[in-house]
């Protein structure tokens, strides 16, 4: 276990761009709605971002480390902090208004 989130950690805390952690379960339907959202995102931004998705149910210990109390939420990293967190789904213009300060 603490070798994902060291892992994990070491990512976030070394990787070039930002990085767009969604948290998620696979019975959220929030969640399920968000996924072809940053999908598009990833797409539309590639090379600007990275997107990585956390499973809740996997990966209990990260949603504990990142204080997640409802899902999705999506936490944006820049330069091994986080500088942004947002729960809830939204349309992908929305979500783009509020990333695009920090990407």
């Amino acid at each position: 276990m603490s070798d994902i989130s060291q892992s994990f950690d070491e990512f976030i805390k070394t990787h070039d761009k930002p990085i767009l952690v969604d948290f998620w379960a696979s019975w959220c339907g929030p969640c399920q709605m968000m996924a072809p959202i940053l999908a598009n995102l990833a797409k539309e931004w590639k090379g600007r971002i990275t997107i990585i998705k956390v499973d809740t149910e996997a990966k209990p210990h990260l949603s504990q480390q990142y204080a997640i109390a409802s899902i999705p939420t999506m936490i944006l990293f820049k330069n091994g902090m986080e500088a942004y967190r947002v729960s809830g789904a939204m349309p992908l213009a929305q979500l783009k208004v509020v990333l695009s300060e920090f990407v």
